[in-house]
């Protein structure tokens, strides 16, 4: 017999949030597991959510989109804050990125030697190192953000405008908790 406290599935036509009492197979087992400790479930289950969704999206991204261009999550990152925000040092790349400035030194390496970024050095102080996109890394850019995009929108489909206003609203309310990085 299906347990009812289960949700699978639920059309997005329901209450604007999912009620508290449907919960994921995994969430049950989790609180199973913690019952005793003075835990915040709301918290927990919310913070695992996100990490879980935030794991399939890069996952699913990473095998329906990015493999065909040879990239991986990280490296469509790069590329991405290269092709928005134009070029930009090591350590801006990597604070943007949440990275550190050596994983960063070595996705530039691996996409410089697929001609996508190249290095150059700061004009007005040699001691820099800029990450520029390369004129190949503007055409996949170009190609690869709107095959992307639908991934995103696939993602997210079943979800009204409005539900999605409001769960931007509240990712953007735990960004601003975190402070800066």
């Amino acid at each position: 017999m299906k347990d009812p406290n289960v949700g699978e599935g639920i059309p997005a036509e329901q209450d604007e949030l999912l009620p508290e009492e449907l919960l994921l197979p995994e969430e049950i087992d989790i609180l199973t597991r913690l019952t005793g400790f003075p835990i915040n479930v709301p918290a927990m289950i919310t913070i695992l959510n996100i990490w879980r969704a935030s794991q399939r999206i890069r996952l699913k991204m990473e095998r329906e989109v990015l493999s065909k261009y040879g990239l991986s999550w990280n490296g469509f990152s790069l590329l991405y804050n290269l092709w928005i925000w134009g070029p930009m040092e090591t350590r801006h790349l990597a604070k943007s990125m949440g990275l550190t400035r050596a994983t960063v030194s070595s996705l530039v390496n691996t996409l410089e030697g697929k001609g996508l970024c190249k290095r150059e050095v700061e004009s007005r102080d040699r001691r820099l190192m800029r990450i520029v996109l390369t004129p190949s890394g503007e055409r996949v850019m170009e190609t690869l953000y709107p095959r992307f995009n639908e991934g995103e929108s696939r993602i997210v489909q079943g979800l009204s405008d409005h539900q999605l206003g409001s769960l931007n609203r509240m990712l953007r309310r735990i960004i601003l908790n975190l402070g800066p990085i």
